[in-house]
């Protein structure tokens, strides 16, 4: 029970801050779970799986993608009917058997169904913490809340992402990194069960001083005919179509470049990381400048320094252009999130965020099927001339 009622109900950060920074660490773990695979799957698929295709290993990617997408979509939707919290633990239920699934695995198709429970997974439990704690702060700094929200998710991605990797050279790839995960699934699901509190009655006061605006057909106006939603949108699927990108190819092109491995190990984790502790200043900063603006830059940046790294000397500058593509996703991420608050009413609110995060996580997807497609093409060329 919440024990909570409209009278002692106030919005922000400081007054509700127990509430919050747990939603904070939980997330932290949620970002964790990601960050289990993220630096050692190169070396897994073929060390353990024998794969060496670049198209089969990508893979996993697009069933996490797609999986999370489509997850993020009705989290948006239960949310309002069964309650936040029981989303939230509902998700890290299903957190539980990956790393099970994955230190034990014989077959690429069970790593696949792994990738798809981690997908739900995410999609469930980063959609409740995110709506959560919009609820939370109502209209007060909701940019520095998305901010704080995304930087303890990616600052885990990237934390954890080192920590495998060092785990998995010092004791090899499997089992023990996903132990890791095993771990956090655990003291995750234990926050969620004994303190989080469901946030409906927040959102429920709010709803009733701001009316909803009636609209048919939701998923469209939200995805194509509101000219503010529709351009986030869109900003969020070729963000996520980046990072999916970077997330398959950048381990195998330091690889292929023979970058040692200290130096891609920091540069694995130093763009999470820096993507996770750039929030906390580029969300305040949504709350004070454009949001457009924030956005826009960031994903030039995104897309300067993504040209860069396809032809410059790894050796020398691969952490600082992980640096560097991880603060111009730290520009977009949050300040999407808080726009979205602004334009849509709290009732409409979880379900726009469930729109938003389908749209932005099958960019996950689409990222790795063109990065398998593109290196097929550039490994086949690659064939070509040597058989000249």
């Amino acid at each position: 029970m919440n024990n909570v009622t409209s009278q002692n109900i106030r919005w922000g950060i400081r007054e509700n801050a127990f509430q919050f920074f747990l939603l904070v660490l939980v997330n932290g773990f949620v970002g964790g779970m990601v960050g289990l695979e993220r630096s050692i799957f190169p070396e897994y698929a073929s060390l353990v799986m024998g794969i060496s295709s670049s198209s089969i290993l990508l893979s996993f990617i697009v069933a996490f993608g797609f999986s999370k997408a489509i997850a993020n979509y009705y989290a948006g939707r239960w949310a309002n009917l069964w309650g936040r919290r029981q989303l939230l633990i509902v998700g890290w239920f299903l957190a539980l058997p990956v790393p099970i699934l994955l230190m034990t695995a014989h077959s690429w198709w069970v790593v696949i169904f792994a990738n798809i429970l981690l997908g739900v997974h995410q999609g469930l439990t980063w959609s409740s913490t995110v709506v959560m704690k919009l609820d939370l702060v109502g209209s007060k700094n909701r940019g520095l809340a998305m901010g704080i929200n995304e930087f303890a998710g990616y600052l885990a991605v990237g934390v954890v992402a080192y920590w495998t990797f060092q785990v998995a050279k010092d004791f090899g790839v499997t089992p023990y990194p996903f132990f890791i995960g095993l771990g956090i699934a655990v003291l995750g699901l234990l926050l969620s069960i004994i303190w989080v509190k469901d946030t409906t009655p927040w959102m429920e006061k709010e709803a009733n001083v701001v009316s909803s605006v009636k609209v048919r057909h939701f998923f469209i106006w939200v995805s194509f005919k509101d000219r503010n939603l529709s351009s986030i949108v869109q900003a969020g699927w070729v963000n996520n179509l980046n990072d999916g990108m970077m997330w398959g190819l950048l381990p195998m092109l330091l690889l292929e470049r023979d970058v040692d491995s200290d130096t891609s190990a920091m540069a694995l984790a130093t763009y999470p990381m820096v993507w996770g502790f750039g929030q906390l200043i580029t969300g305040k900063w949504s709350d004070l400048i454009s949001k457009k603006g924030l956005i826009a830059s960031g994903m030039a940046l995104q897309g300067a320094v993504i040209l860069v790294m396809a032809i410059a000397e790894l050796d020398s500058y691969a952490i600082a252009l992980s640096a560097l593509l991880g603060w111009g996703t730290a520009m977009v991420y949050p300040t999407s999130l808080s726009a979205i608050g602004e334009v849509v009413s709290a009732k409409q609110r979880a379900v726009t965020v469930g729109i938003f995060r389908l749209w932005r996580d099958s960019g996950y997807a689409f990222g790795a099927i063109i990065s398998g497609i593109a290196d097929s093409i550039v490994t086949g060329k690659q064939i070509g001339r040597a058989h000249v």
